[in-house]
């Protein structure tokens, strides 16, 4: 049936042609704009700009002045820290658990460089180490007066339980407020140092839930 091949030879290479066409289409569509906008935090006075992933990526290349995203971070971080090391100094006198022990004096031997660290980073952009109208009390994971009061009052395992639980609260705010300047901050020691508090927090609290 040699004359009914034609046709059907015909179609089939028309078939192939129209594949071809839609390939050749999806290869030539343009890509899509590279990631999310990026909300960039201008310095104190100055309005904030929406700039897209790669623009955000080259400003950072170009020019990593501080912005007031991470000035703001560095003094809060300073008295989230402070307060982390005001819980560690009560451990010795009330803790029950030597591990509890041991975990108070790692973090207060990383948070008490990184306050150091943190308040020289101020001093080299001869920034004051408290400014703005924060309500620290507010910053996430901060314990309450009323929750320290009762820490200090209490010893033996309940201090070991309450102290686990205010510490993992804590770093859990550390985290947040960490996370929240690698997006919007612009220096990349900040972005450095909260890499360092998301990083070395996170293995802590994997710990405290465990000693919990």
């Amino acid at each position: 049936m040699p004359h009914r091949r034609a046709p059907l030879t015909a179609a089939a290479a028309l078939l192939v042609l129209a594949l071809a066409g839609c390939d050749s289409g999806a290869q030539d569509k343009p890509a899509a704009a590279g990631g999310p906008s990026v909300i960039a935090p201008g310095m104190p006075g100055e309005g904030n700009r929406t700039l897209s992933a790669q623009e955000a990526a080259e400003q950072r290349a170009e020019d990593d002045s501080p912005n007031a995203a991470d000035v703001s971070y560095a003094r809060m971080m300073i008295r989230h820290h402070a307060q982390a090391l005001v819980m560690t100094e009560l451990v010795p006198e009330r803790a029950a658990s030597a591990g509890v022990k041991r975990l108070a004096l790692r973090i207060a031997a990383a948070q008490g460089p990184e306050i150091e660290a943190m308040k020289a980073w101020l001093g080299s952009y001869d920034k004051a180490e408290t400014g703005g109208a924060h309500d620290h009390a507010a910053m996430p994971g901060m314990a309450s007066d009323a929750q320290l009061s009762t820490l200090r009052a209490t010893h033996g395992k309940a201090f070991d339980a309450l102290f686990l639980s205010l510490m993992i609260t804590h770093h859990e705010g550390a985290i947040t407020m960490a996370t929240e300047v690698k997006a919007q901050g612009n220096n990349l020691r900040i972005e450095e140092m909260a890499d360092d508090v998301v990083a070395q927090q996170t293995s802590e609290i994997t710990r405290m839930r465990q000693m919990s």
